[in-house]
């Protein structure tokens, strides 16, 4: 007998005096999935251990061998143009965001969530479902820097960071523990909240991607005990920089890329062809950014091998907050009908930040000084600890992306591509472990929430007309695997443009004239065949040009 059924036969007084059971029952009347949506900031293509990496991600790993990985999976490049495109089912320039959260007065230049938007939690939450979101937000304004370039430490903590109208529970989400703004430090976040409310005390040992984590842990178990299904959205900040860890997961690293950038590269280009994510016969590892640049004649590698540890402790950091969500769920008993799909916002990041300001605090809260690495920087302090600030720089983006070229901001497969793992073992009919070659965007998550909510995308939303959908449903992959997907996937980014097209890709610089790329060959981009196929050039070039014109690409800033 089915267990529901077993608990309709006690008798009504049997179950008051079981009243707690309930929680972590799996029987509910609605059997629709819950979902819950993981992304991580400025990872790597190849970080993850299940895909190609030398980081410790057992956890992340267990759902990719439980689940369905996909290889050809792409965000917009940037933090919050990808954030708004998930969000919304919708090209970040028609949702108002096509590059960062400034206003620029451009119709797809305004920096926050424009009113023709819909969110997934707000067509979710019309259906029936609980909502809540853990981690950085990045969709509302931040204000110019002009009047506040200060040398910012927390104790400056604002009564509000942006119009908290545009804030997550403002657009849909019951709660929201997080960030406002894009970047922070890991040990005392500038931009900090709980709904509406700044979060001005935080205990000694606060690390904000264990915090994260443990709020996702705590809405899980919360809305758990209700017969609705819930949408979560866990957006770490981690391994965006600067780069914080804690010493023991550094620990477990400070060996590692002691041997260098090149033979990081081709240990995980070795891995991403054995295990399928990589064409056997027509994968190539992309040239080394500035191979001038020897390991052996390196000054900084011993700085340069702590900083990547950093990044890897940092991503080692989530894998254990991973963990901890899964087995909650296990706990619950709500793991086998909880879809979570776990990606990246844009690839690795080349950025090094330089000085303090804006949003980069100059001194910890109890007064000490925080280190920058200027160009001139003997490298002597290792970063790591709260006292430091900094990125990994180019050289490890470069190897973070194995086997592509480029990296964040840039449309090129380094800064395009992202790790997708879905697991939903109720859901998924693809045999545990797959790997699937289908094209998707972000665009594709609000249209799948809303066909596993069974519910339908609104054409209009608190009295606004709402722009179509642009996304397609990942239902068909998961159960089918394969669908009818998108034409053409596009995209833009101050400047830098692409479009894909079948296997077809044509990518460019900003500035820079039009490559081109038969990826089912060369994945990597290392071969331009432009000048052979102009036919080809021309044809993705107007289908482009059509997509811009109508996604408010145009007018530019």
């Amino acid at each position: 007998m089915h267990p529901c059924h077993l608990i309709r036969a006690v008798p009504v007084f049997v179950l008051l005096l079981a009243g707690l059971a309930y929680s972590t029952s799996p029987c509910r009347a609605d059997d629709r999935p819950n979902i819950i949506v993981i992304m991580v900031d400025d990872m790597g293509w190849s970080d993850l251990g299940c895909y190609g990496g030398e980081i410790r991600t057992p956890n992340i790993d267990g759902l990719a061998g439980g689940g369905l990985r996909f290889t050809s999976f792409y965000n917009t490049a940037r933090c919050c143009p990808t954030r708004a495109s998930l969000l919304t089912g919708l090209y970040p320039h028609q949702a108002g965001l096509g590059r960062m959260t400034f206003d620029t007065g451009k119709p797809g230049y305004r920096g926050f969530l424009t009113a023709n938007t819909v969110t997934i939690p707000e067509v979710l939450r019309q259906a029936g479902y609980r909502t809540a979101m853990v981690g950085k937000w990045h969709l509302s304004l931040t204000e110019s820097p002009g009047d506040h370039m200060k040398f910012l430490n927390n104790q400056a903590i604002r009564k509000r960071f942006s119009d908290p109208a545009t804030y997550p529970v403002s657009r849909g989400f019951e709660e929201h523990y997080g960030i406002i703004w894009g970047v922070t430090s890991f040990f005392d976040p500038y931009s900090l909240v709980h709904n509406l409310e700044p979060v001005r005390v935080l205990p000694k040992d606060y690390y904000i991607t264990d915090a994260f984590s443990d709020h996702a842990v705590e809405y899980v178990e919360k809305y758990s005990r209700g017969k609705e299904p819930f949408f979560l959205y866990l957006a770490y900040t981690a391994p965006h920089w600067p780069l914080h860890a804690l010493p023991e997961d550094i620990k477990k690293y400070e060996d590692t890329y002691k041997v260098g950038w090149d033979v990081i590269r081709k240990a995980r280009f070795n891995r991403l062809v054995e295990m399928g994510l990589l064409d056997k016969e027509s994968a190539r590892l992309s040239d080394r950014i500035r191979p001038e640049k020897k390991w052996k004649n390196n000054p900084r590698a011993e700085w340069d091998a702590q900083a990547m540890a950093v990044h890897a402790a940092m991503i080692d950091r989530v894998d254990q907050g991973v963990g901890r969500l899964v087995g909650k769920l296990k706990e619950l008993k709500i793991f086998d009908n909880t879809l979570i799909l776990f990606l990246s916002d844009n690839g690795a990041s080349p950025e090094e930040p330089r000085r303090p300001g804006f949003d980069r605090n100059s001194e910890t809260r109890d007064g000490r000084k925080v280190h920058y690495y200027g160009p001139k920087d003997p490298r002597k302090v290792l970063p790591g600890p709260e006292t430091t600030y900094s990125g990994f720089g180019p050289m490890w983006a470069n190897a973070a992306n194995t086997p592509f070229r480029h990296w964040k901001a840039r449309n090129h497969e380094g800064g395009v591509a992202t790790p997708l793992i879905a697991h939903w073992p109720k859901g998924l009919k693809a045999k545990a472990g797959s790997i699937t070659h289908e094209p998707g965007h972000v665009i594709d998550i609000m249209a799948t929430c809303v066909d596993l909510a069974k519910t339908k995308y609104p054409g209009k939303y608190k009295g606004r007309d709402i722009t179509p959908v642009e996304g397609k449903s990942l239902a068909p992959i998961f159960s089918e695997g394969k669908r009818r997907g998108h034409e053409a996937i596009y995209f833009e980014h101050y400047g830098n443009r692409a479009i894909r097209k079948g296997d077809w890709k044509l990518v460019a610089l900003g500035g820079k004239p039009w490559e081109l790329f038969n990826l089912a060959n060369d994945r990597s981009e290392t071969v331009d065949l432009s000048a052979r196929h102009p036919g080809r050039v021309k044809e993705l070039d107007n289908l482009w040009n059509s997509w811009a014109k109508k996604s408010k690409v145009f007018p530019r800033p």
